[in-house]
């Protein structure tokens, strides 16, 4: 897939300001990984006069069909028709609409330190992509593009030139040029309506769409003739999304009309407001104490070790600072749930490749847990015999060493306070043993000394002044010296 977007400049506003722009230096050729294929930011011109930034996106097909829901759910018709042959590596479509996002994703957002004069200001723009399938034809091209403020050359591409009697294809070789536009509305253009006019998408579509949709078209989309047509391709004709970004969309016209915000105009039903604050439950406070503890740490890339139904995973994919969440168990019946939970199938690509899933038991040592900047064993412990835990010890803080290991478990001297416990019942029939704080503290202190942590304890929930907090969390980090020479 090929796309170019040129400029011409003065000596006073040279072309090679795009270069500021797009935040991609005119003198080198730039690389990136992307989930389908690596993207590459080329100029075969850039000097005072004229400047043109080529992106050029190498699709891996095999990529494409493990990961990109070739069975139809979402993915492009054409790929779940033809998983090894169609034009996806070669003409414009979602593909490229998101690797201009990736690659761009600063110059589409309006944002340039080093130029921030020129981001509000038109540039003269000339767009280019050569293969562009237009399900609609020529005419639904510029009915798309024309009311923007483009400019818009679309020639229909022969099936094949040696025969013109065999008539056009559905691709058409695509020309925009304008005046009037920041480079930021072009490429918020481009992003919305390449995937329009292909008419699929290549991952599938969930309810994240509508604000990818909403930011996107922000300040044009609510006024454009064919804001119907539009929102329903983007979303993929799901009929729920389309509804709702188009009752979104009103209320931002309305909102315009009126001169007013959108909370102004949406305020039919106030608030619900609670008369007695309900108590957080257990879980919720021991997740959000784990979560608390992963962001002092600094960890990006995290193991949740005894992931369950993968409620800490869905809590940490909340939040963008960590980059790769692993969760592994040993029940497949608990994995199959928590993918379920997560909505694995239906999640988009940029979220899909923060997260996976597997197989493991904490028994033995897995090479697949080496290298993670943190790693989670969240009421784990205690679900395991106690002569099995020495193997534990070994597979976490031996063989797979994070820098920061956080382990919660149950304090068996609040359970006391539980009226529902029968007296001498751990908490659940699974339990193999319930520790005392002492206890806890004794088994953390000599894991951390036999390899080289040290160890806080944190108390998770209401902290008894005789019996303690119903949880007890330990956090290990690894020692500086040990630290260093594992770098």
């Amino acid at each position: 897939m090929f796309l170019t977007i040129s400029t011409t400049g003065t000596p006073e506003r040279p072309a090679t300001d795009l270069g500021f722009l797009l935040h991609k230096h005119p003198d080198k050729a730039q690389a990136f990984s992307t989930s389908y294929g690596k993207a590459h930011v080329v100029y075969p011109e850039a000097d005072a006069e004229r400047c043109t930034a080529a992106l050029l996106l190498e699709v891996d097909a095999v990529a494409l069909v493990r990961r990109g829901k070739g069975k139809g759910r979402g993915g492009a018709p054409d790929a779940a028709l033809a998983q090894y042959v169609n034009d996806r590596p070669y003409a414009a479509s979602s593909l490229l609409a998101v690797a201009l996002s990736a690659v761009f994703s600063s110059a589409m957002r309006g944002v340039c330190t080093a130029r921030p004069e020129r981001v509000g200001q038109p540039l003269p723009l000339r767009v280019e992509v050569p293969a562009l399938p237009a399900r609609g034809g020529p005419d639904l091209v510029r009915n798309l593009f024309a009311p923007l403020g483009w400019t818009v050359t679309a020639e229909p591409v022969a099936l094949d030139a040696e025969f013109p009697e065999w008539g056009d294809s559905r691709y058409v070789g695509l020309v925009l040029e304008s005046e009037t536009l920041t480079l930021a509305e072009a490429l918020r253009h481009l992003y919305v309506l390449l995937p329009v006019l292909d008419d699929a998408k290549h991952y599938w579509v969930a309810s994240d769409e509508v604000d990818k949709l909403l930011r996107a078209g922000e300040g044009w989309l609510p006024a454009h003739p064919e804001q119907k047509l539009i929102t329903s391709r983007y979303l993929s004709r799901r009929w729920s999304l389309t509804r709702e970004a188009m009752e979104r969309l009103e209320l931002v016209r309305l909102a315009e009309a009126d001169d007013s915000e959108v909370e102004e105009i949406d305020n039919a039903v106030e608030a619900e407001t609670e008369t007695e604050e309900k108590p957080t439950p257990l879980a919720v406070q021991r997740r959000d104490a784990i979560v608390d503890a992963l962001k002092t740490s600094g960890a990006a890339r995290v193991l949740d070790l005894g992931c369950g139904q993968g409620q800490l995973v869905q809590a940490l994919l909340k939040d963008t600072r960590f980059t790769e969440i692993v969760g592994t168990d040993v029940s497949m019946r608990a994995l199959t749930i928590a993918g379920r939970r997560l909505k694995l199938d239906r999640m988009g690509e940029r979220q899909a490749s923060r997260v996976q899933l597997f197989q493991s038991s904490l028994a033995y040592t897995d090479n697949r847990l080496k290298g993670y900047d943190a790693a989670v064993l969240s009421e784990v412990i205690e679900h395991l015999d106690l002569p099995r835990l020495p193997a534990l010890e070994y597979a976490v803080f031996g063989a797979a060493r994070p820098r920061t290991v956080v382990v919660t478990t149950p304090n068996v001297e609040y359970n006391v306070r539980w009226e529902t416990l029968p007296a001498g019942h751990v908490r659940h029939g699974d339990h193999r043993f319930e520790w005392t704080r002492a206890e806890f503290g004794e088994w953390a202190a000599k894991v951390a000394q036999r390899h080289g942590y040290d160890v806080e304890f944190v108390p998770v929930g209401p902290d008894d002044p005789e019996v303690g907090p119903p949880t007890q969390m330990a956090v290990f980090r690894m020692t500086t010296a040990k630290e260093e020479k594992a770098a």
